[in-house]
């Protein structure tokens, strides 16, 4: 409600409808005598103090009969969405019940019917059922149905090979129980909320059969019936059809908005359902960060249903001018890391925290609003693909402009300004020319640079940077790393940067973070990398790594076995089936000690 108040189209479309509501309700009691009052005087007539939009063929006051049908507008529309959505969610969920062939052939229904015009399905419909309410209703549920069933079969696709799913399925529980249990219920909710934008879809399908005479019939009236017989009187007194027309038109502008708020707010409460929570107060550290510590992050895990933990127990620093490393393989929970740390864990993952300081404040502490203000100005981060990032369209001024109107209040103009001013400091040239382009046109690195020109508008304190040269060729490569380099120190902004590359973080980087199997394994200095690594893992990743010295006659030095995926990680040490040092004593899990000064690793060898 909150929100609703404080978003102006919400509100006017809440308010729209609840004025609709209110007039289904009350109308037909107050004027409804007036609007079946007969006037032999006053018919066809224009404005006046007594009717102030005509009267129709009869001299029926139209105010009257606009206000009285609105009750019968809405309950048709009520019922044509309802017929609809139960239509579709039956088609949308039998190719899970069906088996393949045939779910195919549903699928293949759905596709030819979503491609067909609405109106002339609804039309097609109401003409074999038969002219009247009952036609036009079941033909705007029929035309509503396939996009039911397409957004239904969408969002069951999505969870069709969840964990929970499958575990179903492995214990025999039968497809319909599947359906009813554990499927329909996770995607009820985008599905209920698409009911409030297609009553304004059914409530203009069903003006538009009435006004084309295939609809309500006398003598019932609705809002398009009345437009349909004040139609022929329009070039004569045009005031006639102004009240069923503006009752149509605000009827369908205040579902379309409430049903667009409800949506909006659906996609927020998803993405709050996995931000970073705070654990039990008493778990939580009381100890001051150090004044130069832009991150500190400790015991975060990551957590989806059914005890999958691809994030586990990991506590991490960054601190200003310095740039982190999170090294590790794919899968390692390097960027699940990052997610979480900017609180973009898709539901229904959840994160839990004994402490997320960022610049100094607990995050966790933090309501929505604050937490939102304090991450877009001072987190920035740039993803892998620039591409993804980018919107392709929309102009690469506009998109960055955004995030100054946004967080930092700036007007249009001097948002552009500090735009054109970010793409010139990551050496774009010629940046007002480019900040007039679309992403399409820009080369990859000059995508990424744009990106990391985003993450600039405010003034961030963290950058993190998943991946961001993966896609880029050598030269770029360098070219984007000195760039990063460059950022931080000019900025004073802490940076973590996560890779796989070994190279690129012993280029790059100041400490080294090593991670495997969702959990730190060792953290030391960017100098202690090459000679001093103590846990077989970072060893394994250095020997893995050629030079100039490799002697090209042996195979390469290879890991062997393969990572746990998170379902498959024991108690002891993750590492210990592909360790060669592995001893009985590595079924108990190592903690992370410090062996140096800077220098920690989690191995029972290495101490």
């Amino acid at each position: 409600m909150r929100r609703l108040l404080k978003n102006p189209s919400a509100l006017t479309g809440a308010v729209l409808v609840f004025a609709l509501l209110v007039l289904a309700v009350v109308a037909p009691m107050i004027w409804g005598d007036t609007a079946a009052r007969f006037d032999p005087d006053a018919i066809n007539a224009g404005s006046s103090a007594a009717h102030p939009l005509g009267t129709d063929a009869l001299g029926r006051d139209l105010l009257a009969r606009t206000l009285v049908a609105t009750r019968l507008s809405l309950e048709l529309a009520a019922l044509a969405t309802l017929i609809g959505s139960a239509l579709g969610i039956l088609l949308g969920v039998l190719p899970t019940v069906l088996p393949r062939k045939p779910g195919r052939l549903v699928i293949g229904v759905v596709d030819a019917l979503v491609a067909f015009p609405s109106l002339l399905l609804a039309m097609f419909t109401a003409v074999i059922v038969g002219l009247g309410a009952r036609g036009a209703v079941l033909g705007i549920g029929v035309a509503l149905a396939p996009t039911f069933a397409r957004i239904t079969h969408t969002l069951t696709s999505s969870i069709a090979q969840a964990d929970y799913i499958a575990a179903a399925r492995m214990l025999r529980v039968t497809r319909l129980r599947v359906l009813t249990r554990h499927v329909l219920p996770n995607i009820a909710e985008p599905l209920i909320l698409n009911l409030t934008q297609a009553m304004g879809g059914a409530l203009l399908g069903l003006s538009a059969m009435s006004f084309l005479g295939l609809g309500v019939q006398p003598p019932s009236y609705d809002w398009g019936r009345l437009l349909f017989e004040a139609f022929g009187h329009v070039y004569v007194t045009p005031v006639v059809i102004v009240g069923p027309a503006l009752a149509v038109t605000f009827a369908g502008i205040g579902f379309a908005l409430l049903g667009d708020a409800f949506a909006k707010a659906a996609a927020r409460t998803t993405q709050a359902t996995g931000a970073v929570t705070a654990p039990e107060p008493a778990s939580v550290a009381s100890d001051a960060p150090a004044p130069d510590v832009v991150l500190d992050v400790r015991d975060l895990t990551v957590t989806f249903p059914g005890d999958i933990r691809p994030v586990r127990d990991l506590s991490l620093t960054v601190r200003a001018r310095e740039i982190v490393g999170l090294l590790g393989e794919s899968g390692s929970g390097k960027s699940m890391t990052a997610a979480a740390i900017g609180q973009l864990i898709p539901y229904p993952g959840q994160v839990t925290t004994a402490r997320y300081r960022l610049c100094g404040t607990e995050v966790n502490t933090l309501d929505a609003r604050d937490r939102r203000k304090l991450l877009g100005s001072s987190l920035a981060m740039v993803f892998q693909d620039p591409t993804a990032s980018l919107n392709p369209a929309l102009r690469i001024g506009g998109q960055l402009a955004e995030v100054a109107t946004v967080h930092a209040g700036a007007t249009k103009t001097e948002a552009h300004q500090r735009a054109v001013e970010r793409l010139d400091q990551v050496r774009i040239h010629e940046p007002e020319h480019t900040a007039a382009q679309h992403p399409h046109e820009l080369s990859g690195g000059m995508r990424q640079r744009a990106v990391i020109a985003m993450g600039l508008m405010g003034t961030p304190q963290l950058i993190i940077a998943d991946e961001p040269t993966t896609a880029l060729d050598v030269t770029v490569q360098r070219e984007v790393l000195r760039l990063l380099r460059e950022v931080v120190d000019d900025s004073g902004a802490g940076a973590l940067f996560i890779s796989h590359d070994i190279a690129v973080v012993s280029e790059l980087c100041d400490r080294v973070v090593v991670m495997y199997a969702g959990r730190i394994v060792e953290e030391l200095s960017v100098h202690q990398l090459a000679d001093q690594a103590a846990h077989p893992y970072t060893r394994a990743l250095i020997g893995s790594l050629p030079d100039m010295d490799t002697d090209r006659t042996k195979p390469l030095d290879t890991i062997p076995g393969r990572q746990p995926a998170p379902a498959e990680v024991g108690s002891g040490c993750a590492f210990a089936d592909r360790c060669p040092l592995a001893t009985e004593r590595c079924r108990e899990r190592p903690a992370l000690v410090e062996l140096s000064p800077g220098h920690k690793a989690a191995c029972w060898e290495a101490r």
